[in-house]
């Protein structure tokens, strides 16, 4: 004989799982720490006025 098997903790395993894999998925999307969203803005900001530094004035 087989064994006998909850299908009710099967489901609710198997639907854990998959929430699981979604959300791991959300946070390789979308997660970013603040830390890593200031270190981004301040980057921007430091390759734009390095770039306004580099410009030519037009002698006009």
């Amino acid at each position: 004989m087989g064994d006998v098997v909850n299908l009710n903790r099967f489901r609710k395993a198997r639907e854990k799982s998959e929430r699981e894999a979604q959300a791991a998925a959300n946070r390789a999307k979308h997660g970013r720490t603040r830390e890593q969203r200031a270190r981004e803005k301040d980057e921007a900001a430091r390759r734009t006025k390095e770039l306004e530094g580099k410009k030519i004035d037009d002698p006009v």
